[in-house]
């Protein structure tokens, strides 16, 4: 699904669009192709691939966009700040929608309920419980993004819960990243570890010294710049904007990287301000690099800038909180940045939990299959005993069906053999000639 800008004013405030899944953020070039407008059709495939990472993140969209259409509601949606939006104030305005809006609504409802219905289905069977008759309601409770109680129509308390659940999830998604990042790193050190003990001693210092070396190799990388600070917005102004750096206006910065012209920096468009500070640190040519870490990296950066920046903790820099955070210490006097490969990402004890998880993972994956291994033993050998007791049984109705042919073909050879004996005998059949010369008595 598309976003136009006109749309993107909903989704900022419910705190949605500005968490995005993405593997690789594309950096903002203004050059010749953007004079032909190439920028514009990067930027509408960029808006378009934009994932909250949400399970219902299509259900979300959808109802946004029907909402949109609603000239009331888009009104009202003008006017009303994040905490209007957050306590439900916003859901409100639902009873005064057109029916056709309210129609659209209840079929989208139907829609997403049919959809849990079937991830239930498919977890109860993939667990195989059994249960005579799955009660539908009971366990549409465990969603939170709906009214379980009315499964039919899209009702106020349904888009407040839609927000305020969307709201706390994405509130935690940050941290949940953080946390995969984490297990990342430790699986790879696990591996690592694992792949040296298969190795003889004198090809496991010769490993151990080449992985060190590209360790450092990847430090030896130029300063990166704090995000947000008056050298790195600089260095985007020469090498990306192609503009004097001794010129630099942070309104004219603000206008040229707002892309959608919203009025606001969301975290996409920040983050993309940070390309070319990582791309100092990180080159997906390069053996040592990670892009895995340069995302986290990219991460940090945005979060760093957001927690400074973003005073009223919705999400979005605009202009005026933009233009404050130029005026504060830290933009022209900050700290230096500490990326991620001068901090360790995780403790020894953090490893050590990891590694016990890891092994009783597989201890259970074995155990699971040696049981499909003896389950298909055995189907085996049952297979074996039905292939015997077919062709048994192939064999006794082949023997039935002869004994029934033998009585029907004796007595058909009992009547051949009737017919051809007189030929054979016939003179025993004719009478016998009365004898001669015997005596008359009178």
């Amino acid at each position: 699904m598309k976003w136009k800008p006109g749309r993107l004013r909903l989704l900022p405030l419910l705190l949605l669009l500005s968490v995005s899944v993405r593997v690789h953020c594309v950096p903002i070039e203004r050059d010749a192709a953007a004079a032909t407008g190439e920028q514009d059709n990067k930027e509408g495939v960029a808006e378009e691939n934009v994932d909250t990472g949400l399970y219902y993140d299509r259900y979300l969209r959808e109802v946004i966009e029907v909402l949109e259409t609603d000239p009331h509601f888009r009104e009202k949606l003008q006017t009303a700040n994040t905490e209007d939006i957050k306590n439900g104030r916003l859901s409100k305005e639902l009873d005064l929608v057109g029916h056709h809006v309210r129609t659209r609504l209840d079929e989208l409802k139907r829609q997403e309920v049919s959809r849990l219905r079937m991830l239930l289905k498919a977890k109860l069977d993939s667990t195989s419980v059994q249960t005579l008759q799955m009660d539908h309601a009971s366990l549409l409770k465990q969603f939170e993004h709906l009214d379980p109680h009315n499964q039919n129509t899209f009702e106020a308390k349904d888009l407040e819960l839609l927000i305020s659940t969307a709201t706390k999830d994405l509130e935690n998604y940050d941290a949940e990243r953080h946390e995969e990042f984490k297990r990342y790193e430790m699986l790879k050190e696990h591996e690592r570890r694992e792949y040296l003990k298969g190795l003889d001693q004198e090809k496991r210092e010769q490993e151990e010294k080449r992985l060190q070396e590209l360790k450092e190799k990847h430090r030896q990388h130029p300063k990166v710049n704090a995000p947000g600070s008056v050298d790195q917005l600089r260095e985007v102004w020469e090498a990306t904007d192609g503009l004097d750096p001794q010129e630099f206006n942070p309104k004219t910065f603000f206008k040229l990287h707002d892309t959608n012209e919203d009025n606001f920096l969301d975290e996409q468009e920040l983050e993309a301000l940070f390309t070319k500070e990582l791309e100092k640190v990180y080159d997906p040519k390069n053996e040592e690099d990670d892009m895995m870490e340069m995302e986290e990296e990219r991460l940090r950066m945005r979060e760093h800038v957001m927690k400074n920046v973003d005073t009223n903790q919705d999400r979005l820099v605009s202009l005026d909180e933009f233009l404050r955070s130029t005026q504060k210490k830290d933009f022209s006097n900050p700290k230096e940045w500490e990326t991620l490969d001068r901090r360790p990402s995780y403790t020894d004890e953090e490893l050590q939990r990891f590694e016990e998880e890891l092994r009783q993972k597989e201890e259970e994956l074995s155990r699971r299959r040696e049981n499909l291994q003896q389950e298909q033993q055995l189907l085996q050998e049952r297979s074996k005993a039905l292939e015997l007791q077919r062709k048994e049984y192939q064999q006794a109705v082949m023997e039935i069906s002869k004994r029934q042919k033998e009585p029907e073909a004796a007595p058909a050879e009992s009547l051949n053999q009737a017919a051809d004996q007189p030929a054979a005998d016939g003179q025993n059949l004719l009478p016998a000639e009365p004898p001669q010369n015997l005596p008359v008595h009178t």
